[in-house]
């Protein structure tokens, strides 16, 4: 499951890079996103009545969805995908890690430790190392470790996964959308929904990647979870590389190398 949310999220990220305005292509992603959380969490409650989830947690990954989003978008406009992709998600599961093992008392192995170590070596082995691209990933890479563990403890709170899945992209929706509207970018965003089946695409992608991380969690530590979900980071790397024409692939081929003698050792002290 956090494989294949991994090339979910590489692929919607890579369509939020490519677009002219990222600000709004992923406020755009987020909505329908949000509309179609809505329409399934209706379908549920006619059918099983109402979902059981722990909205409190709902709530606060929603808002800190919101920083996250700002600093994401900062951070593409600002550096090549290949350099700030790695660093925001690498940082970002590197710090849900140890938020995992601080707050969540998750137990991980050495070995799985260590693993941890080496593949968030390899994670930062794969920027460039430009104080100017780096800064506004590292804080995003912060930002992600944060909801990375509320979500964590609301999944586990929650008797239905799936619907706490579902209600995050809610209250993201809402949050990103009071966001951009304020930021008196109404006309933009009418006219950007007229491009909905394309980001329909991008958001089916984006919360399919959520609902399969949140239900692994349910099954696996923290830190072993988000690791290999941030395995996307060598897609990242490849298309930044053939896709967008990114310079310097030799040496983040090298970086992906680490990656993966990391993820090898946690998968094997897992």
């Amino acid at each position: 499951m956090a494989l294949a949310a991994a090339c979910l999220h590489a692929g919607w990220n890579l369509a939020v890079k490519r677009n002219v305005d990222s600000g709004l292509a992923l406020w755009g992603q987020f909505f329908i996103a949000m509309l179609i959380a809505l329409g399934a969490l209706g379908v549920w409650w006619i059918i099983d009545g109402r979902p059981d989830f722990a909205w409190q947690f709902t709530l606060l990954s929603g808002v800190t969805h919101l920083p996250y989003s700002i600093l994401l978008v900062r951070a593409y406009n600002t550096g090549d995908f290949s350099v700030s992709y790695p660093i925001a998600r690498g940082g970002g599961a590197v710090g849900a890690a140890v938020l995992g093992v601080l707050l969540l008392n998750d137990v991980l192995s050495w070995l799985t430790a260590t693993g941890i170590v080496v593949a968030g070596i390899g994670f930062f082995l794969l920027s460039r190392g430009s104080l100017r691209q780096m800064r506004f990933a590292t804080a995003t890479a912060l930002i992600i470790g944060v909801y990375t563990a509320i979500d964590a403890t609301g999944v586990r709170e929650s008797a239905d996964p799936a619907a706490y899945a579902l209600s995050i992209m809610v209250a993201t929706g809402v949050s990103v959308s009071a966001w951009t509207f304020a930021s008196r970018r109404r006309e933009a965003m009418s006219a950007l929904l007229y491009q909905w089946p394309r980001f329909s695409i991008a958001a089916v992608g984006t919360l399919s990647s959520y609902c399969l991380v949140l239900l692994a969690m349910r099954k696996a530590p923290v830190g072993y979870v988000a690791v290999l979900r941030e395995s996307s980071v060598l897609i990242a790397a490849f298309a930044g590389w053939k896709l967008l024409g990114e310079a310097d692939h030799r040496r983040r081929i090298g970086g992906a190398a680490v990656v993966l003698v990391g993820l090898a050792a946690l998968v094997a002290g897992g």
